[in-house]
């Protein structure tokens, strides 16, 4: 199976590009401008064995504000294109992620309902150029595109680097569960038949 996607998405403020495999090996190349961003998404694609490719320019003049939610919007896409018809996947997806002192959870359903719950407290604005606010304006971009429901929670940590990795790397691994396929699953995982 060649579950993949291409997405090009252009606007005022940003021009991106990204292609996605749900079927890969973990490969990343990425040049979005914003080095902890770039970081992210590695972890990411290497936790959930996605590849992924993302070149962007945006407005960094400004901030990294448009530049990340419209990455999460293009990623978004990628996943819901990737996913086609949802036949046969496991539909849902939940993993724990330590990273030293810190530990995240992330637990997803592909129903096609997108919905966010973010819950996770940071004591710095920044790590290396990116707000930590953009963060949770990521993944709801992901999840809104994605038609992902989506809750993420720091349960506890002190650096916010391990604690933006873990919620990273628990998202790949958790998509990587939810779209899995399963062959016992005829059609789609719900009694109305369609997701």
């Amino acid at each position: 199976m060649n579950r993949q996607s291409s997405i090009s998405r252009k606007t005022g403020e940003t021009d991106i590009t990204l292609s996605f495999c749900l079927d890969g090996t973990g490969n990343s190349e990425l040049n979005t401008g914003i080095g902890f961003l770039d970081h992210m998404i590695a972890l990411f694609a290497k936790h959930g064995l996605f590849d992924i490719t993302v070149k962007a320019e945006g407005d960094l003049y400004v901030d990294e504000h448009h530049t990340a939610e419209d990455i999460g919007i293009a990623l978004g896409l990628a996943i819901k294109e990737a996913l086609a018809d949802k036949k046969s996947i496991k539909r849902y997806g939940t993993s724990f992620v330590p990273m030293d002192e810190a530990l995240a959870m992330v637990s997803m359903d592909l129903s096609g309902r997108p919905f966010l719950v973010f819950d996770a407290d940071f004591t710095s604005d920044r790590v290396g150029t990116m707000s930590t606010q953009m963060v949770e304006e990521f993944f709801r971009a992901v999840a809104f595109n994605a038609g992902m429901t989506l809750h993420i929670k720091a349960l506890y940590g002190k650096n916010d680097h391990h604690i933006i990795e873990a919620i990273f790397k628990a998202f790949g691994r958790a998509l990587d569960e939810a779209s899995r396929i399963d062959d016992r699953i005829t059609g789609v995982m719900s009694t109305k038949g369609s997701l």
